[in-house]
């Protein structure tokens, strides 16, 4: 189980529109992952399960969409993020030692974006 390392992302503009399951399809063309998972893949999400790793179900709390070719940090898939880890849509299975870690993670793009994480509300 692992948090990816925080890559500071430029971030899209912050009225761009959220569609997770096509940033999924871009970001799996932009990272040449149509077989299999890869660093650049890893990238675009927050957590994934280091052990099964070479599966994409093991990657989850994708933020990130390509935007002119390059892997962008969107800001409504930040907050989206931050709502499934809020409990949002069922919230998201991770293990608890995992959890601050994501959401410091989160929080690193809330403050570029001058916003309070909802855990911190």
């Amino acid at each position: 189980m692992a948090v990816t390392a925080f890559q500071d992302l430029p971030l899209a503009d912050r009225d761009r529109e959220w569609d997770g399951a096509a940033a999924e399809k871009r970001v799996r063309a932009w990272a040449d992952a149509q077989d299999e998972p890869n660093e650049r893949y890893r990238d675009a999400h927050v957590w994934y399960d280091a052990d099964k790793k070479e599966n994409f179900t093991a990657y989850k709390l994708l933020i990130a969409d390509v935007v002119d070719d390059r892997l962008v940090a969107v800001p409504r898939g930040v907050f989206a993020a931050a709502a499934v880890m809020q409990g949002s849509r069922g919230g998201v299975d991770l293990p608890a030692k995992d959890r601050d870690r994501v959401r410091s993670h989160l929080a690193k793009y809330y403050a570029r974006l001058d916003e309070t994480p909802p855990w911190d509300d």
